[in-house]
């Protein structure tokens, strides 16, 4: 953001999108404050009816500008204040207007906002392209050590990665405690909160209910027959399930149509959800080969992840939580891990892809997770627990030998190499 302020100098309006409740207009509110004489905040879903007026006609600048400070009773400086246009999804007039602002030149522009409402509400209006867009995620492991005052720990982790050496067990435990309480909050800014301000995993759950139940309910906005909402309730079950794919007739006994297709593209838009996609030819550009109707689905946030995966209960009892937190709960929880590397490798800028291929016994084979660095592709298997053996990614590389570069197994134990395979623990994973 402090890149586009310095560099753009005004040119370009910033749109932060991102899923609800992720922090999106905290984050701008904040940014104002800090690099900014003064600034205005236009909060669209508590505007009055004389703000929504100000749009209906935006030819006169001058006087648009002295009334929008007059209604706010707000002084703004030439190149020295910022105008933020805050839920601009209900106001289509105010991001038609960017282009007009923009081009006057005297203040700074930012807009917020879900890029599935966005999508939703300008069909009438002419997009503006003089917009510098950004995506806020979920709070980084990273991110969430700084919220509770632990700075050494993500920049240990990073050294520990460049060095490629064991840590030990003491140092490997108490990282993984971190990282595994990490995956019990998640990454949503009020979920993090919650838990800052009193140390109740119990009262953190309950804030992540009511998150997921927005969610559910903005699904059911934009499909009132339920389908999206079911597709997003049965994310967990469908990745214990150990399918090749996501099997929408399993989630909603029907079959996937156009509308279906339609309905997964708002979802993602949405950006609850993270799709990784079935890579029919594993090679340099895997964009290219990209499957649409072959793919995984995981949520944008672990944390939300977990509270979905037990929400057969009231809420989620302490028991379990503290459980999870010391390792010691029996259920099987591999697929917790692979929706925290795919959430981690997303908003490290990695699209996600993944690759199945027969065996001998009419089963498959799978990759769980493919990167493309250079000339070469890096291979993927995750395992949650101790493993033995890693036939996937033996079998993969033995068949793409040319094609790769390093092959990496993502466990819960500490480094070590195995033969050709590295094998990372998982907390390096954003470092890869």
């Amino acid at each position: 953001m402090l890149r586009w302020k310095n560099e753009r100098k005004g040119s370009t309006a910033l749109l932060i999108k991102g899923a609800r409740r992720v922090g999106k207009s905290t984050l701008v509110e904040e940014f104002a404050k800090r690099e900014y004489k003064s600034y205005i905040l236009v909060d669209f879903a508590h505007a009055s009816n004389e703000i929504e007026e100000l749009f209906q006609n935006t030819h006169d600048l001058d006087y648009f500008f002295f009334r929008i400070q007059n209604l706010y009773h707000s002084t703004l400086y030439k190149r020295e204040s910022v105008i933020i246009f805050d839920e601009v999804q209900l106001q289509p007039l105010a991001r038609q207007a960017i282009k007009y602002l923009v081009k006057d030149g005297r203040y700074d522009f930012i807009e917020t906002g879900s890029l599935l409402s966005i999508k939703k509400n300008v069909q009438n209006i002419v997009i503006p392209s003089e917009e510098t867009r950004m995506t806020l995620h979920p709070m980084s492991f990273e991110e969430f050590c700084w919220a509770v005052n632990d700075e050494h720990t993500p920049n240990a982790m990073n050294e520990a990665f460049l060095m490629k050496r064991a840590m030990g067990q003491a140092v490997h435990r108490e990282w993984m405690r971190s990282l595994r309480l990490y995956m019990l909050i998640g990454g949503m800014p009020q979920a993090v909160d919650t838990y800052i301000q009193t140390n109740n995993l119990q009262q953190v759950d309950e804030k992540k209910r009511e998150i997921i139940q927005l969610y559910e309910d903005d699904f059911r906005k934009i499909d009132p027959s339920g389908i999206a909402s079911r597709i997003f309730m049965d994310i967990p079950s469908q990745l214990t399930s150990n399918a090749n794919r996501y099997m929408i007739s399993s989630a909603t006994d029907s079959r996937t149509t156009e509308t279906t297709h339609t309905i997964i593209q708002d979802m993602v838009d949405s950006m609850v959800v993270n799709l990784a996609y079935h890579a029919n030819d594993p090679n340099v550009g895997l964009g290219l080969n990209k499957n649409h109707n072959r793919y995984k689905m995981y949520m944008n946030d672990t944390g939300l992840f977990l509270t979905l995966a037990f929400w057969d209960k009231d809420y989620t009892e302490n028991l379990i939580y503290d459980k999870l937190l010391s390792d010691k709960l029996k259920a099987n929880l591999g697929y917790v891990y692979e929706n925290l590397i795919a959430q981690m490798l997303y908003t490290a800028g990695n699209e996600l892809f993944y690759y199945t291929f027969p065996d001998d016994n009419k089963h498959n084979y799978e990759i769980d997770f493919l990167l493309s660095r250079g000339s070469k592709i890096v291979p993927i298997e995750v395992k949650s627990s101790g493993y033995k053996t890693h036939k996937s990614l033996d079998a993969f590389c033995e068949r793409f030998s040319s094609r790769i570069s390093n092959r990496i197994l993502l466990y819960t134990k500490d480094y070590q190499k195995d033969g050709m395979t590295t094998c990372l623990p998982v907390y390096f994973t954003p470092f890869l």
